[in-house]
């Protein structure tokens, strides 16, 4: 939260806007403090027991009351729009909310001397994730499986471990990252630990990955149309990125989706094709999806496979096909620019060179969805420089108790917007 301390910003942990607190500076940077609260003085309405460790992570905003979060994060919306993106809404965005707990389907977890966890905000401090309330408590209790294994079998050399469960949580596969040098076999020791469709490890000083036992992946059933009959098999290994909340999937996919124009679609940044497939599924008809990722360009081939006569698969980065095949025709013969592309970049946004190739291909539409708002409003305020009109923006919660929001804005051409009026 901000505060300001004799003309200084200071960034304050564990407060709330509008209450009055006492703070210990940890560290300072470039023109601003950053502190936590020791004392609350003024307490908010809004404030409640957060437990045990509101810094363990994923959860510094679990001492808000969850209506109060929703709403800074409909402010934090608006307010990076309007100073970065130097873009006024004149009103709140809608954020839709999420239920609290057991809400992640992948974690990545941290390993201290045969104990696994999430780190502590701004640290590389152990904490367990059990009292955050992320993790489903089947979960947790694998979780204690795992490390009552390998204290029983004396193993040692495991880095982190990656966990992905399907949206049930009937499904989960494992991935092991090891130092160099160790040998696999006895941690195959670790299936007895619960059930896993699969385990896999890659170690330090080798490429690639392998598999220990099982098929190291989960399978999704995502409906696509609101619950009238459409839907798409997902497969994803647990090294693949999807994301995380087994809730919002598919509000998310749907919310993407909803008032998809004619025209073709390109999904940039397809990932093992949550969104692009979803619309094939859906009866969209020429759809290319752009992944340069080689875990996850390889489920999205196998996801794809049902959908060949209507669906490209282009395994490259983002910016390489943009240079060649962004500038070509579709499938259908259609022009470029009488589609949507569909775009969900890392946090770090579109690279230069990819928004330039976004530009250069003008589709009539752009979905931008976002997981991280302050470099969405920058490439925001890009795309209204270069002629589009921002049509709509909204939040979607999918990592509840802390700062993060993930954002979903469609753009259009102010020409196309023209016409069509």
């Amino acid at each position: 939260m901000l505060a300001r301390h004799d003309g200084q910003v200071v960034l304050v942990w564990g407060a709330i806007p509008g209450e009055r607190v006492r703070a210990r500076v940890e560290r300072a940077g470039k023109g601003v403090l950053f502190a936590e609260s020791t004392e609350v003085i003024v307490p908010s309405p809004d404030r409640r027991d957060p437990g045990p460790d509101w810094r363990c992570g994923g959860n510094v905003f679990a001492h808000i009351a969850y209506d109060r979060q929703v709403l800074l994060k409909a402010e934090i919306i608006r307010d990076s729009l309007g100073r970065i993106g130097r873009v006024p809404l004149s009103a709140l965005p809608d954020v839709l909310p999420s239920p609290e707990r057991g809400y992640r389907m992948r974690a990545r977890l941290h390993v201290r001397d045969g104990r696994l966890g999430f780190f502590r905000e701004g640290s590389h401090h152990l904490c367990d994730a059990g009292p955050t309330g992320q993790l489903l408590p089947t979960t947790i209790a694998w979780i204690g499986a795992v490390e009552r294994t390998i204290a029983d079998r004396s193993l040692s050399g495991l880095l982190g471990v990656e966990v992905a469960e399907d949206i049930s949580g009937d499904q989960r596969a494992c991935h092991l990252d090891l130092q160099g040098g160790i040998d696999l076999a006895p941690w195959t020791a670790l299936v007895d630990a619960g059930p896993l469709t699969g385990l896999s490890a890659s170690r330090a000083d080798r490429q690639g990955a392998e598999t220990l036992a099982g098929v190291s992946s989960v399978t999704d059933r995502v409906r696509v149309d609101g619950g009238t009959g459409a839907a798409l098999m997902l497969r994803r290994s647990a090294r693949a990125f999807f994301q995380g909340n087994r809730f919002l999937l598919e509000p998310l996919v749907q919310h993407v989706g909803v008032g998809m124009p004619p025209g073709f679609v390109v999904d940039l940044y397809a990932g093992v094709g949550l969104f692009g497939l979803s619309l094939a599924a859906a009866g969209i008809e020429d759809v290319t999806l752009v992944e340069g990722d080689p875990v996850s360009g390889a489920d999205l081939l196998a996801n794809a496979e049902p959908f060949a006569s209507r669906v490209r698969v282009e395994r490259c980065s983002v910016e390489s096909y943009l240079r060649t095949a962004g500038r070509s025709r579709g499938s259908t013969g259609a022009s470029r620019r009488e589609g949507t592309f569909i775009v969900d970049p890392p946090r770090t946004g579109l690279s230069k060179e990819a928004l330039a190739g976004v530009l250069r291909a003008l589709p009539e539409r752009i979905v931008y969805v976002s997981c991280d708002i302050a470099t969405f409003a920058r490439d925001a305020r890009a795309l209204l420089d270069a002629g589009y009109e921002l049509a709509g923006v909204s939040g979607i919660d999918l990592f509840p108790n802390t700062a993060h929001v993930e954002s979903v804005a469609v753009f259009v051409r102010e020409r196309a917007r023209r016409t069509r009026a």
